[in-house]
């Protein structure tokens, strides 16, 4: 009875940290994720390179990936006010968010610009055509070889090292 209380009072509570949305001046962390007012938000539905992951661009040589993501999504904000509509809270408490900027979807432009991966497991394929465009067009992630990010996680935990899980013989293209 005591666990059921519990489970209900932090429904509730979610529910109320879902209600509003988060307007304001966003920090990037990473490709997908940011921070207005103290409060983390991960883009819904994408998942972009770790901010540690190495790709390989059209010339074969490493590059952050990951950095280049967060770098361009914070040019692409260029300090406008984001608006972010919560859709969950992911384990780790964060708020998943859909957010935009001047009415511009920031995980579609992601996914279009080829600096994150429609992510179906979450996106139910939302954003397949964007990836598609992206690699069709050979932007960003597209023009030379990566290893998806959540791969890359699991390497890492599995005790991996950046450089070694960021090539791997599956590696996309």
């Amino acid at each position: 009875m005591r666990r059921t209380s519990v489970a209900l009072i932090l429904a509730i509570l979610s529910g109320v940290a879902l209600a509003d949305d988060f307007v304001g001046q966003a920090s990037v962390i990473d490709g997908d994720t940011l921070e207005i007012h103290g409060a983390r938000i991960r883009l819904w539905g994408i998942d972009a390179p770790e901010s540690s992951q190495l790709c390989r661009g059209e010339d074969s040589l490493q590059y952050r990936c990951g950095a280049q993501a967060a770098n361009d999504l914070e040019a692409f904000i260029a300090r406008r006010p984001v608006n972010c509509v919560p859709v969950s809270l992911d384990p780790y408490g964060r708020t998943v968010a859909t957010c935009s900027v001047a009415s511009r979807d920031l995980a579609e432009w992601l996914v279009r610009s080829g600096l994150a991966l429609d992510w179906p497991q979450y996106s139910k394929g939302r954003y397949r055509e964007s990836q598609r465009e992206a690699e069709r067009t050979g932007q960003g992630l597209w023009k030379g070889s990566y290893v998806e990010p959540w791969l890359y996680r699991a390497c890492i935990r599995a005790s991996g090292k950046p450089s070694a899980c960021s090539d791997d013989a599956n590696a996309h293209p």
